[in-house]
Parts: C-alpha cells; structure tokens; sequence
C-alpha cells in the first residue's frame, strides 16, 4: 500500500512560519512502525509528515514532525512548536472542509506509540464512538484500496498539494 500513495516531497529545506529555515530530512528520522502499519501517507509539510489512518470508521490523520528522538511537544523547539500548530489549524481547516464534520478532536497522546504524533480526527454526532473518545469504541475498517485512495487524493487537494 505504502508504495502506491507515496507522499509528494516538498522542497527542503523549508521556510518555517517563523522564517527560519529547517531541513528536518537531514536527521536520523523514521516513522514508528505502528504508524507505517496504519496509515497511508499524504504529503510532508515544512514540518511535518501528514499520514491517513486506514479506518474508515472516522475521517482522520496524523501528523508527525519530520524529527527524531521527538516524544512530547515540548521537545520540539519554539519554532518547531509554532510551526506544528501553523500545520494543525492548516490540516484542521483541510479536513473539517472535507467531512463538513461536527467536532474536531486533535490529541497528541502517545500512550502506545511514543514518537510525537497529533491525531486530527472528523467527528459526527453520529459515528460509532459519538461523543466518547474514539480509541477502542470500534474495531479499525480499513478503506478499500479506492476510499483510501480517494481520501488522500481529496486531502492532498484540500491542502493544494500538486
């Protein structure tokens, strides 16, 4: 699946919001293994690799800072902290765009995978978890190759990725 949906790379090194430059592709970074089982990539960002998940019970992506040995936001310095907030509201705004969803939940918990990572999840009033979290409400539905396809098509378009 990986190979099929691989992300457009944006240039590096990126202009953060803050003007500085950054080239988090120099590091010794590597996608945790649980988030490269469950998720398709999107697009990197100056900051950040966008992931889909592979569940189709709900609408939602990940973001993770293109950085290793990252595990909180704290860790992240002041414009790297700034320049993961300017890629939220942008993937918040993309997303609540796509689903016109009723609720936005972002979370950056960790608890199983340590790599920093923020969940950006489409809620509706009437999905299977409503209004309760929605880790272990359902069991994971993956997308078919096409929905998965389409779903990061349509984010990479939200987020005028060519």
């Amino acid at each position: 699946m990986q190979a099929a949906l691989d992300p457009p790379m944006l240039p590096r090194p990126a202009r953060l919001s803050d003007g500085t430059m950054t080239n988090p592709a120099m590091s010794s970074w590597s996608l945790h293994a649980r988030l490269a089982d469950d998720t398709a990539p999107v697009v990197d960002l100056p900051l950040s690799r966008l992931l889909a998940l592979n569940d189709a019970n709900y609408p939602w992506v990940v973001l993770v800072p293109l950085q290793s040995g990252v595990c909180e936001i704290i860790d992240l310095d002041a414009a790297h902290r700034t320049q993961l907030m300017v890629e939220i509201a942008q993937v918040c705004n993309a997303l609540k765009g796509l689903t016109g969803c009723d609720k936005l939940n972002v979370a950056a918990i960790g608890n199983v995978v340590p790599q920093l990572h923020v969940l950006v999840v489409a809620r509706r009033r009437d999905d299977a978890a409503w209004p309760k979290p929605v880790w272990g409400a359902a069991p994971a539905r993956p997308y078919s190759a096409g929905e998965l396809r389409d779903f990061v098509s349509a984010l990479q378009g939200a987020l005028a990725v060519s």
